[in-house]
């Protein structure tokens, strides 16, 4: 049978529509945000890259002169300025859909994405540019790009020529131990960590994987978290310009910038779980625990400190203080004639270590009960709590008849000291805790007593201590650490 042109026609029109309704069903199946997926790459004749400028002081920056400059080179080039609230004084930028103010701290009145930088960011790759930068040299971006795809590094940056223009540092972070460690870098162009000015391009979706993206400092932020990951970054000879106006340009401001700044940076680090920096050079600087302040961790219950079930060791200001605090106990009872010995956990760091051993969180000293009337604040302890002079505190412990050495009122990491006495050759005390090397032993290994290094001084300990310890702990004790209560925590996860 053949068709008309009339039959031929409608059955074209019918399968036209057909398509057309299964088109707008697979549509309608589709994800409504597929950011969902991560960030969306831009067509492949658009721009690649955003600029994102989160480093800057709202009382005093050249934003408004380094989103121009990019947006000279390329109108469409997409700019997200980033700030935790409305920046004030308002911020002059162009009234243009591919230049965009993001507010990340969450409101009330805005959507949970409205607070998230990655909701902000299309392209495949984010350029980090800090205030007082300036684009000049077309190209630029594109040739980091190139220099990112073609290399190893997670990361390249180039220096921006202002007076402090980025170098090279190697970083080594350990969470186990609180620290962040700055040094020179084994290379010019590749390392850990960048000192100083300089746009960062890396790819979104590496950027927006890291916990805290755009914390402030981002320079800070980023290289911790980049170096913990092992992410290396790379420095390119091509440097941006500075501002013609440069930010921060009076003494008052730079002042101002440089207070707050120090102040993020504090903020960041203890949150980050960072209590000691080591700069290049060998400074230090603590963002921890301190005399005036509480101790970075709460009550022990079972002997196993809070911090153990982090999967880290003593905070090393709280080894700082508890090295203090040892080496003037130890100084007032050798002024005052008291007979003590390193005891349980303490002489067996001294063993191990010649110092406190890492994750222990007190220092257990034995002492001869006679010799307690000799001391003016062991004795003033029998009676109340006493602060001395250097505001250590003195005091008899609530847990039984021993006495402890607070390092301050406010801050009590603290020094036990157990009185022993002998009968019938054996060192025995009125009270015993629930631990395994509470136990007694025989006189003679503290006859005569022998000096070991422990936590940066010269203390007393018993005579032939490997057998002491073996007596307390068990065989091969030194040699095998252990958590204190391997029960509810192994040091081998077993």
């Amino acid at each position: 049978m053949r068709l008309t042109r009339c039959q031929a026609a409608l059955a074209a029109a019918i399968t036209l529509n057909l398509l057309v309704l299964f088109y707008v069903s697979w549509l309608q199946h589709q994800p409504k945000n597929s950011r969902a997926r991560g960030p969306r790459r831009a067509s492949a004749t658009g721009p690649r890259v955003t600029i994102l400028v989160r480093e800057f002081e709202a009382f005093d920056n050249a934003v408004s002169e380094l989103v121009d400059s990019f947006l000279q080179q390329d109108p469409a080039q997409p700019v997200v300025v980033a700030a935790d609230t409305l920046p004030y004084p308002p911020l002059a930028l162009p009234r243009i859909p591919n230049v965009r103010l993001a507010l990340l701290q969450p409101a009330l009145d805005r959507p949970a994405a409205a607070s998230r930088p990655e909701t902000y960011v299309t392209t495949e790759f984010v350029a980090l540019v800090p205030d007082g930068a300036r684009a000049e040299s077309p190209g630029q971006l594109e040739r980091m790009i190139e220099a990112l795809r073609a290399g190893s590094a997670r990361l390249v940056a180039a220096p921006v020529s202002t007076a402090n223009p980025a170098r090279c540092l190697s970083l080594n972070v350990s969470l186990r131990e609180w620290t962040a460690r700055y040094g020179p870098a084994a290379a010019s162009s590749r390392c850990d960590a960048l000192d100083g000015d300089a746009v960062v391009l890396l790819r979104a979706r590496d950027l927006f994987n890291l916990s805290a993206p755009l914390a402030r400092p981002v320079g800070t932020s980023l290289f911790l978290q980049t170096s913990l990951r092992g992410w290396a970054v790379q420095l390119l000879d091509l440097p941006f310009a500075a501002a013609r106006q440069p930010p921060l340009a009076t003494a008052h401001a730079r002042w101002k910038a440089e207070r707050e700044g120090r102040a993020r940076r504090a903020a960041l680090l203890r949150a980050t779980g960072i209590r000691l920096v080591s700069w290049e050079g060998g400074r230090l600087e603590w963002f921890g625990c301190s005399k005036e302040s509480t101790r970075c961790f709460g009550t022990v219950v079972g002997d196993t400190p809070s911090y153990l079930y982090e999967e880290r060791w003593t905070p090393p200001c709280c080894l700082r203080a508890l090295r203090e605090t040892a080496r003037y106990v130890v100084g007032v009872l050798e002024a005052a004639g008291v007979r003590y010995w390193l005891e349980g956990g303490s002489l067996l760091g001294a063993a191990r270590h010649g110092d406190i051993i890492p994750w222990d969180y007190d220092v257990d000293l034995g002492i001869y009960l006679e010799d307690v009337g000799n001391c003016e604040q062991l004795r003033g302890a029998e009676a109340g709590s006493v602060v001395d002079e250097r505001g250590f505190v003195w005091e008899k412990a609530i847990e039984g008849d021993f006495f402890r050495v607070q390092y301050s009122e406010s801050n009590h990491l603290h020094v036990d000291l157990w009185p022993f006495y002998p009968r019938n050759g054996v060192m025995t005390k009125d009270t015993w805790l629930d631990h395994r090397q509470d136990v007694e032993f025989p006189e003679h290994f503290l006859q005569p007593l022998v000096p070991l290094p422990f936590a940066g001084f010269m203390a007393q300990a018993p005579n032939n201590y490997r057998r002491f310890l073996e007596l307390k702990f068990g065989p091969g004790v030194i040699e095998n650490p252990e958590y204190p209560n391997p029960a509810l925590l192994s040091l081998t996860g077993g």
